[in-house]
């Protein structure tokens, strides 16, 4: 564990908490445990299969303790971060590789569908319909502000995130959006703006929301939960300095840990053997500040 006195928790939820619509062994009532404690936790999802009430109905409708009340501060999306960079650049007229549901919670409140004078930007989520070539090319069209598909002379291409592969329910492997972001990158000539884990960004904007005590750092006191090495516990969270726990579910393989650059700091069975370690330790010490 770290040497530091930890002050919270950032969670990943597909592969650490569920697969799908199924909850992972022990999930449930580890959360209930975390819950009970007195250790601040925030949930640091990349999905964009679906908007983010969406996703918290799923994981209330499958038993966990999400309180409708609160899930805006607790839960933190790719897809919420997704809406926040369209608002804060202006952007009026997305061209999206994105589900219904994503979509609904993306789409800027000035969008006109019945315009056609091109897109501004390019969005891409986890949509496997949207990943034809007839699409991906649209996309780069716009990229390539090609009439009439562009209106802006620099249309922007974001992510909701890159990560290469994903886990399904049967625990088998699948392509994430990240080769379809770097196909667009490498054809268009541009670098796409990603907002979601592993950005310095995303993970600086839920701590914010912690409201913790102020610290003049915070390397190695806040750790970072997740299954994929590169996707939840690369980039910014190495850069900040967070503890990273890699949990052997979801999309984790045998040997994972050892295929990057900046290895975990802690690999465990699972996010429910981490909590009952985490809360034992509370209950005997005074570890947790």
């Amino acid at each position: 564990m770290s040497s530091q006195p930890i002050r919270a928790l950032l969670i990943d939820l597909s592969g650490t908490l569920h697969t799908e619509s199924t909850p992972l062994p022990g999930a449930i009532q580890a959360l209930q445990r975390l819950r009970a404690s007195s250790i601040p936790f925030r949930f640091c999802s990349n999905t964009s299969k679906e908007s983010t009430s969406s996703l918290c109905r799923k994981l209330r409708r499958i038993g966990f303790d999400i309180p409708s009340e609160t899930e805006r501060k607790e839960v933190w999306t790719s897809v919420g971060a997704v809406r926040q960079l369209l608002e804060d650049r202006g952007l009026k007229r997305p061209y999206f590789l994105l589900s219904d549901s994503a979509r609904e919670e993306c789409t800027p409140e000035s969008f006109d569908p019945t315009e056609d004078n091109g897109y501004d930007s390019v969005v891409v989520g986890l949509s496997p319909p949207h990943f034809r070539y007839d699409v991906l090319t649209t996309a780069f069209r716009i990229l390539k502000r090609e009439a009439p598909y562009a209106s802006s002379e620099s249309p922007s291409l974001i992510a909701t995130h890159r990560a290469k592969y994903i886990s399904d329910a049967s625990n088998q492997l699948s392509l994430g959006p990240g080769p379809f972001v770097s196909a667009l990158e490498s054809a268009a000539d541009v670098q796409a703006t990603v907002v979601g884990k592993p950005t310095r960004a995303f993970f600086q904007l839920v701590i914010s929301s912690l409201d913790l005590p102020e610290s003049p750092e915070i390397a190695g006191k806040i750790a970072i939960i997740g299954d994929d090495v590169e996707a939840d516990l690369g980039g910014g969270a190495v850069e900040l300095g967070l503890w990273r726990v890699l949990v052997k579910t979801g999309k984790y393989r045998p040997g994972d840990e050892f295929k990057t650059e900046n290895p975990p700091d802690e690999v465990v069975d699972s996010f429910a053997s981490l909590v009952d370690r985490l809360v034992s330790n509370q209950m005997s010490s005074r570890l947790w500040i």
